[in-house]
């Protein structure tokens, strides 16, 4: 089941670079700008609750699509790649096996504990 999970996430992955090819920037944003949702783990240093929200609000796909959708209906080509941004990193994220984050702890995450 992980690698069915894994090739779904490697899909998405592929359609977020999709989506990201139909913008009007140039292909570094794209490398440039993939691993700036890790930021949100700078959450962890004020508790595991805090970094636990920060990092699922930029790692939730579904907030990443309510974004990208935004930045279509107005229009905003900064607001689609800021969804486009979230929702690819997420996927990428999910390859590699980290998940939502519980709040016990950075490790804990909704597709097992990180390093088992």
């Amino acid at each position: 089941m992980k690698t069915v999970l894994k090739l779904e996430e490697a899909a998405l992955f592929i359609f977020g670079i999709f989506l990201f090819n139909r913008l009007s920037y140039e292909w570094w944003w794209f490398l440039v700008l993939i691993l700036a949702p890790d930021l949100s783990m700078i959450g962890y240093a004020l508790g595991n609750k805090t970094g636990a929200f920060l990092y699922n609000l930029f790692h939730h796909k579904g907030i990443a699509l309510l974004i990208y959708g935004l930045g279509c209906y107005f229009s905003i080509e900064s607001i689609q790649l800021a969804g486009i941004i979230l929702f690819s990193h997420s996927a990428m994220d999910r390859i590699f096996g980290y998940g939502l984050k519980y709040e016990k702890g950075f490790k804990y995450t909704h597709l097992g504990e990180i390093g088992k």
